[in-house]
């Protein structure tokens, strides 16, 4: 299930009606695709002991969505856990449309033995995304999976079609289950360092290829905690995208892949045919983690053999150098016809700047973690829902400054408001000596700065403001900042989070409300008429 069925529109229209589906979202023009996802529990062994996983249609990575830009997806997730479930779909910007964005401050978690029907767009988009479980510490235990969006076939990229298409979901892993790591969270204390890496699921993979042949690698770190650097023995690769933007294209032996993060590069098996490891292992840590698959060359009559490929020598300065050679193709298009380089974002005016400062303090003796020391508690309503029916005291526009403060860190339901067609400058600041990874929904943004120590107005003379990539989440060096311009122009609540798990689940996140006091379908599109209520929305009609 999943291929494109094209209806016209008035039966489509009938269609999503019964379905209870929102008719504005119907365009005649864009295929829509129809899929039923089914959650359960399972129990696998990915590093060797069984565990408890979550699974979706019975597959651990979960189904791969391939799709095209604009096709209208629409997905019955049906919850068989024993606990409320949302899946977020970690890239895909949701235009006008935070209502499907599958966050506990937009969407009401779905109920046990209970449904909900996802209906959204990856509305001028390409490129390599993912989806994950947003409740709970649900995605410790699995339910993530690739979202491949392709270019329309009239438009072009800018490189030959590659002669073949991998899709490698990499990330960190614990042996604990789920369950266990939650409760320890609860408890106040922090996670201990993950048991392994895996590659779509398993400890080992192999990728076959015809020698001469170029293909392209979908690399996406859908880990907890740690920064991977990935690299394949003998082979050079060519970076082409990151999250959907086309980049120049320099060569790397390899490549530093923040949590969150995914990069696509091109392969050429140009090499000796035989067997190749391929590598992907933690970085910055004292004890290294290491998954190992195999480029295997289909002429090959010759096992991998040898000593793994060597991480690179380069440490933190080296990685944030390899983070400034990542530029924009001004020339080539991404979704759209018209070029990257077309929007000429260095030359308008921030309305204003946001400073974040992350940290990790104790609150009631528990260890939490704050932005600008505030500590994020989800609310049991979803602030798109209070917003809307206009339900007082379930999140705090004031609790969040804009800028540090030095004082006790508190916990609160924190929102930063801003105007739709602002044009804004945040600065993450890292005091921490750990690695940062912060993500934002229904955006991408131009990252067009890191530097060391502290950041201060005079940093924006470093500034990228010709042809930095827009991506939509960023890494942020140990003692370090980075800067990033985003323009509000997607109406909503939208959450902007460490992608690192831990953080995200004890306080370091909050959310942006974009807001016009126009309301039209032009800005934002209506409540889905199959929206759930919980909390103190329950009850509440259009």
């Amino acid at each position: 299930m999943g291929k494109p069925v094209l209806l016209h529109s008035l039966l489509l229209s009938g269609l999503l009606l019964l379905a209870g589906l929102d008719v504005s979202l119907v365009n005649a023009d864009d295929p829509y695709r129809f899929y039923t996802w089914t959650v359960t529990y399972g129990t696998i062994s990915p590093l060797g002991a069984p565990q408890q996983v979550i699974l979706i249609n019975g597959q651990f990575p979960g189904p791969q969505l391939d799709v095209v830009t604009n096709d209208n997806l629409v997905l019955n997730l049906i919850n068989k856990l024993d606990v409320p479930f949302l899946l977020t779909w970690n890239g895909i910007k949701q235009r006008k449309n935070s209502w499907q964005d599958g966050v506990l401050g937009t969407n009401c978690p779905i109920p046990p033995g209970s449904n909900y029907t996802y209906n959204f767009q990856p509305k001028d988009q390409i490129g390599s995304f993912t989806y994950f479980p947003s409740t709970g510490f649900h995605r410790a235990a699995g339910g993530y999976g690739a979202i491949n969006v392709y270019q329309r076939p009239r438009i072009p990229v800018p490189y030959a079609t590659p002669d073949g298409d991998f899709t490698l979901l990499v990330g960190d892993w614990y042996k604990t289950g789920h369950k266990a790591l939650q409760a320890s969270l609860d408890s106040g204390k922090s996670l201990p360092f993950p048991d392994g890496v895996l590659i779509n699921g398993h400890t080992q993979a192999t990728f076959s290829g015809d020698q001469g042949k170029t293909y392209k690698f979908r690399v996406s770190n859908v880990g907890l905690k740690n920064t991977l650097n990935f690299r394949i023995q003998g082979h050079t690769m060519k970076l082409i995208e990151v999250e959907g933007s086309h980049v120049v294209q320099n060569m790397y032996d390899s490549l530093d892949v923040h949590v969150g993060q995914s990069v696509n590069v091109l392969v050429t098996l140009n090499q000796a045919p035989k067997d190749y490891y391929i590598v992907a292992s933690t970085r910055f840590t004292p004890k290294k983690l290491v998954a190992s698959g195999v480029l295997h060359y289909t002429n090959s009559k010759t096992p991998v053999s040898g000593p793994l490929p060597a991480e690179p020598s380069y440490q933190l300065h080296g990685s944030m150098e390899q983070a400034r050679t990542y530029r924009w193709n001004l020339t080539a298009n991404a979704a759209r016809p018209n070029p990257q380089g077309s929007f000429h974002y260095g030359k308008i005016t921030t309305t204003n700047t946001i400073v974040l400062s992350n940290s990790a303090p104790l609150i009631n003796g528990k260890q939490r973690y704050a932005v600008n020391g505030v500590s994020y508690v989800n609310a049991d309503t979803p602030l798109k829902l209070a917003d809307y029916f206009n339900i007082p005291g379930v999140f705090s526009t004031s609790s969040l400054q804009t800028v540090p403060n030095g004082g006790a860190a508190t916990v609160a339901t924190s929102v930063i408001p801003t105007s739709l067609h602002d044009f804004i400058e945040v600065v993450f600041q890292n005091d921490e000596n750990a690695m940062q990874s912060w993500h934002l929904d229904g955006y991408d943004f131009w990252v067009v700065g890191f530097g060391s120590g502290q950041w201060a107005p005079a940093k924006r003379s470093t500034y990228n403001l010709v042809d930095a990539l827009t991506r939509h989440t960023t890494q942020v060096y140990p003692n370090s900042w980075t800067a990033i311009l985003v323009s509000l122009d997607n109406q909503g609540m939208w959450n902007m989070r460490s992608a690192i798990w831990e953080r995200q689940y004890l306080g370091q996140q909050f959310y942006l409300r974009v807001w016009s006091p126009v309301q039209s379908l032009a800005n934002e599109y209506f409540i889905p008429t199959n929206a759930l209520r919980c909390g103190k929305a329950v009850g509440k009609s259009h």
